[in-house]
């Protein structure tokens, strides 16, 4: 009863804000997208078909160390540059997400973006669909990182209390995003609302209890931010009304997306298929991310795996929904061979499923003092070669 009585003030808050929630940002230091390009439609999978395998800029434009404009070098990574994206493009990486970070761009308290930021995401974009590539951009490290009270321009934060800063920060950031990417840009790009949202500062940060009401809170109001997200999109009308937009649960875990609280957001009419599910999966986690974990890839852990997959097929792509797992990848151990055969496995399966999955790539590679966890460095990004062949041969090879 008593979580009846909350969804359904939630609902009516919610409804109320949506209606009221006005953008508030300088109109004239926007950034237009004033580009003309025919958007053609397609199946989500014919999409994936199209995709492939991805990869991801990680931690790049979603860095929050610094606040100058090119903060994209803060946490260690080379600036970006066309040859970066061509050598991708040329090792046969058919897709990539570019993650990125807002709340520390904003120049004023009206959320305005400071116009320098968005050209260079722009630029970066640009630079990904002239070598023909699938693109994915997102609001990244905006979900902010305590559990108390916003202050303006602080992100997102899924509680209550919290809903009506949020509520204007992602109106605000979407709406710029919307009008700095529209017709300029046909199926090649694809909207991302949030990234792993969560309970920052919980115990529950990466544990989607389905007894806690605060859970159950954030999931609700996960929904409620997804929906948001998906309205301003369309409501900017030509391209955006039909772009494919992907939406991630509590911690764009897969058993957040599994559980009944998720809810996929309602599209426009006719809009069939163009809401997809994404997910990260860097599982299981003693092989791929735990420090030291195991080093070996089982039988059971490729049990475990399938059994994800399976569920995610089922209640997804079965029903109609396509999913994007816009993160994986398995850290490094110096475990080569364990990792070759994760690697082949994951992607084999999700390939003959539909599932589009993109490789987490941060640049690191080095163990030191036998720590192993986010060592999760792939592509060279100043040679423009791979760390591991290897990984790159099977990664190709197990998504034809």
């Amino acid at each position: 009863m008593k979580k009846l009585l909350f969804g359904l003030i939630l609902t009516l808050i919610s409804c109320s804000l949506f209606a009221k929630t006005k953008t508030t940002f300088n109109k004239a230091n926007a950034i237009v997208d004033e580009g003309k390009t025919e958007y053609k439609i397609i199946t989500y999978q014919q999409l994936a078909q199209e995709m492939r395998t991805g990869w991801n800029l990680g931690n790049t434009l979603e860095a929050t160390a610094g606040y100058t404009n090119y903060s994209e070098t803060s946490w260690g990574m080379p600036m970006t540059t066309e040859d970066m994206i061509a050598g991708l493009a040329k090792s046969g990486i058919k897709t990539i997400r570019i993650p990125i970070s807002w709340h520390n761009h904003l120049s004023d308290k009206n959320y305005t973006i400071n116009p320098s930021w968005m050209k260079r995401v722009k630029q970066i974009v640009d630079w990904a669909i002239k070598y023909d590539m699938y693109v994915i951009i997102n609001i990244h490290h905006d979900n902010y990182a305590y559990n108390k009270k916003m202050n303006n321009g602080g992100g997102f934060y899924p509680t209550k209390e919290n809903f009506d800063e949020s509520a204007a920060f992602l109106t605000n950031i979407w709406s710029q995003i919307s009008l700095a990417f529209n017709n300029g840009y046909d199926e090649h790009l694809i909207f991302e609302t949030l990234n792993e949202p969560r309970l920052c500062g919980t115990n529950n940060e990466w544990n989607n209890d389905e007894n806690s009401q605060l859970c159950k809170d954030a999931a609700d109001i996960i929904n409620q931010f997804n929906q948001l997200i998906v309205d301003t999109i369309r409501e900017s009308g030509g391209n955006n009304a039909v772009r494919f937009i992907t939406c991630p649960g509590m911690q764009a875990s897969p058993k957040s997306a599994l559980l009944d609280s998720y809810k996929i957001p309602t599209d426009k009419k006719n809009n069939t298929g163009r809401i997809l599910v994404s997910v990260h999966m860097y599982d299981p986690y003693n092989f791929a991310m735990e420090s030291p974990g195991s080093k070996e890839f089982t039988n059971r852990d490729k049990s475990s795996l399938m059994d994800v997959f399976n569920h995610l097929e089922s209640k997804f792509l079965k029903n109609g929904t396509g999913l994007i797992i816009d993160e994986y990848g398995a850290t490094n151990k110096d475990n080569l061979e364990a990792r070759l055969d994760w690697f082949k496995f994951f992607i084999t399966a999700t390939h003959k499923k539909g599932m589009v999955a993109c490789l987490w790539d941060n640049q690191l590679t080095e163990i030191k003092n036998n720590q192993y966890s986010d060592l999760y460095g792939f592509y060279n990004r100043n040679k423009q070669e791979w760390f591991f062949p290897e990984i790159l041969s099977t990664i190709m090879e197990s998504s034809k």
